[in-house]
């Protein structure tokens, strides 16, 4: 059975009431008024395909944990109604509930069992979740005896032992070493790629971008965004910086190459343009060789005056990960008492040690190193440029290295030979 989840117009309200008599009668059905009524979510609705992996973001206080025990069953929606098929496996907490006193094996059966599992289904992958957990003699050992990160190797473990039709896991890997974080995403991209759908909670916007397919804004319990990660990411970082200062604008749109162009900001300094050139002729590049020297020309007005002025720029690649980012901040080039309608022209001199690719470059008017103080502008995305290998030798990945072999055979330094 192939795993779906519907979520249809949920709400959750958590209610006091006047007395436990008309607690009562409301579970009856009975029309009565609670003295107090705090709706952490309300009208979320969105579905899951199988296959598919959606990332859920939000601030704390979102609702994201609520949302969770409703899809899991561990509460119950005040309004509306969640649709599940399949087989459900959820990593909600640290250690799934571990008992502490007992060992590793035996709450991994306990787990097990749980999920409705048999004695000969959990015997005969026994092996497995104790060759995935790499915890070696403390899978014997009382999980009491434990670190976070080997309490999450086990759980981890554990609900993927058995290939589940929906897997649902929050924040609990964020604590695990990076070595099991890769290992634990990797188990995951195959279970999508097999079918399995999967619900990931995390504040590792990277981590998002990385494995979903979708990605869902929670905001004071509502959804606020649903679409491809790369969209919904940049809105949720613009959205947190208008939340510092209630004037900043945000505004998004897709590009025709598929980008998405999403700028924030005061508007008290503006980016009026942004040039990619070839640092030795001046001209317009669109399409970079690899071992280019380019210049990154952005010219700014101002409408308000400024105590400080830095520029920050952020490239990425098609994935939406960060390649490489820095400011006028970092390199002690604050501009200092700029005033209303004075125009500033940046440049920034660079080698393109880039992979062939499609590639991002973001900039940023600010005050400081981040514009979480004063964002005068935001743009992602604004400029788009290609990459191409023109005359380099052959290599992959995102980054050039300027790298030569040597060869010796006998304390002899080989030719090169070109073969066959």
């Amino acid at each position: 059975m192939s795993g779906e989840l519907k979520v249809d117009n949920v709400g959750k309200a958590y209610r006091v009431w006047k007395s436990e008599w008309l607690r009562a009668a409301n579970w009856f059905g009975m029309p009565v008024k609670p003295r107090e009524e705090n709706w952490v979510l309300r009208n979320v609705s969105f579905s899951i395909a199988p296959g598919e992996a959606v990332g859920v973001i939000g601030q704390n206080g979102a609702g994201k944990s609520t949302l969770l025990k409703l899809i899991t069953g561990t509460a119950q929606p005040t309004e509306g109604r969640v649709t599940r098929t399949g087989r459900v496996a959820a990593i909600l907490e640290l250690g799934m509930g571990f008992n502490p006193d007992l060992t590793g094996r035996q709450n991994a059966f306990h787990s097990s069992g749980l999920m409705g599992y048999s004695q000969e289904q959990i015997e005969a992958a026994m092996p497995e979740i104790e060759a995935f957990a790499e915890v070696g003699d403390y899978f014997d050992q009382p999980v009491r005896t434990y670190s976070s990160g080997m309490q999450v190797r086990v759980a981890f473990a554990v609900a993927t032992a058995f290939t589940p039709d929906l897997l649902i896991v929050d924040e609990a890997l964020s604590v695990g070493d990076s070595y099991f974080q890769h290992k634990s995403f990797d188990r995951m991209r195959r279970f999508r790629d097999q079918g399995t759908s999967i619900m990931l909670v995390s504040h590792s916007l990277g981590d998002v971008k990385a494995l979903c397919d979708r990605a869902i804004l929670l905001d004071k319990g509502q959804v606020l965004k649903d679409g491809q990660p790369d969209e919904v990411i940049d809105y949720y970082n613009a959205l947190i910086a208008k939340k510092e200062n209630e004037t900043l604008s945000v505004e998004q749109r897709r590009q025709a190459s598929g980008w998405v162009t999403t700028r924030s900001g005061t508007g008290q300094a503006r980016v009026d343009s942004l040039r990619l050139l070839d640092a030795h002729s001046g001209q317009e590049v669109r399409l970079a060789t690899v071992g280019q020297k380019l210049r990154l020309e952005l010219e700014a007005s101002i409408s308000a005056d400024l105590p400080n002025l830095v520029l920050g720029f952020m490239m990425r690649d098609k994935q939406g990960h960060v390649i490489w980012g820095s400011n006028t901040w970092h390199t002690r080039q604050v501009q200092q008492n700029v005033l209303s309608g004075e125009r500033v022209v940046f440049h920034l001199d660079f080698t393109c040690t880039l992979g062939a690719g499609s590639y991002s470059v973001s900039p940023a008017l600010v005050s400081t190193e981040t514009h979480m103080v004063d964002n005068y502008e935001w743009v992602d995305n604004l400029l788009v440029f290609d990459v191409m290998n023109a005359d380099q030798t052959t290599f992959i990945g995102s980054n050039w290295l300027d790298a030569t072999f040597r060869v010796e055979r006998n304390g002899t330094p080989t030719p090169s030979i070109q073969a066959d």
